[in-house]
């Protein structure tokens, strides 16, 4: 338990989730009585609505989903089998949490817009928030250690610390890569480009898996980097 006493909670970045995780169940209060009885959940790629629930679903799923999830990821390193890293990259992990409950919050922040009758563009907003969030992680992956749950996670980079650094330091320019074209197809909201963002995920992974194997091959003692081993 050495490394997680080191894993000290930082309330600069903590408090703002907490903030805005209170905020949306402040909000679902506020909206329940006056919210419809049905609300938009899903949009299509054209940004129209294809899916409708009752308040429930509507107005507490993502809340409930944004607070499970965030406290999860506060639980993840005390189960992890090698938690003695997470020390080590304290800070972009919790910048990870803190942007994963800000993409939450936007999105329930659009929901509810709809209910008020503000229609905001879908398909330009959803891409963008997903690039950006992307271009966040891109710029941290680079300061990952290793472990069993955050990052670029292959038999090949759990089983050698070069290729564990190297396909981190190639991932973050792949997610910023992408981020900038997720983020480029919602500003410019052009149907073809919708498939070519898609095979470029599907490509950037496969780039990392492959990559990541072939750093394993190339690393002459292949041990397994510090970290990942029950300790």
């Amino acid at each position: 338990m050495r490394g997680m006493r080191g894993m000290r909670l930082d309330l600069r970045l903590e408090a703002p989730q907490w903030l805005l995780i209170v905020a949306m169940w402040l909000m679902a209060a506020l909206e329940w009585p006056s919210a419809p009885a049905r609300i938009p959940v899903h949009w299509n790629a054209s940004g129209q609505v294809n899916g409708y629930g009752g308040k429930v679903e509507g107005l507490l799923l993502l809340p409930a989903m944004t607070a499970v999830i965030y406290v999860l990821l506060l639980l993840l390193p005390r189960i992890d089998p090698g938690r003695a890293n997470y020390a080590q990259f304290r800070v972009p992990y919790a910048i990870i949490r803190l942007s994963f409950v800000v993409l939450m919050a936007g999105i329930y922040a659009v929901t509810l817009l709809w209910i008020r009758g503000t229609h905001l563009d879908i398909a330009a907003i959803v891409p963008i928030a997903v690039g950006l969030l992307f271009v966040v992680l891109g710029s941290l992956m680079g300061k990952l250690r290793p472990n069993w749950f955050v990052g670029i996670r292959t038999p090949w980079t759990l089983s050698s610390k070069r290729a564990w650094v190297n396909t981190h330091r190639l991932g973050g320019w792949v997610f910023l890569a992408l981020g900038l074209l997720f983020v480029v197809t919602g500003i410019l909201r052009r149907a073809w480009f919708a498939p070519l963002t898609v095979g470029a995920l599907v490509v950037g992974v496969l780039v990392l898996v492959v990559y990541s194997y072939l750093e394993w091959r190339r690393d002459p003692q292949k041990l397994p980097p510090g970290g990942t081993l029950p300790g």
